[in-house]
């Protein structure tokens, strides 16, 4: 009995561990798809003339705070990890 409960603790630990790496990997991978998105607005605003460079700066400033976001949430989860 005492050998079901020590594995069903350690079952519940590890799937909670599990569940923290999940979200640290999707928030580090939505960071970089957004600061990806970031440079090719960059880019795009760059070549472009007015008033299209004004969009394309505007829509890398949004990316950015997205990448930032993303990266922070990332983070936290991180820390959060075996606790």
């Amino acid at each position: 009995m005492k050998q079901i409960v020590v594995l069903l603790t350690a079952i519940v630990i590890s799937n909670a561990a599990l569940a923290q790496v999940g979200t640290t990997v999707k928030e580090g991978g939505k960071a970089t798809a957004e600061t990806a998105k970031q440079a090719g607005d960059e880019v795009k605003g760059a070549m472009s003339s007015e008033p299209k460079k004004s969009y394309e700066k505007a829509k890398a400033k949004v990316h950015k705070a997205k990448a930032h976001h993303h990266a922070k949430a990332a983070k936290r989860a991180a820390e959060n990890i075996g606790h």
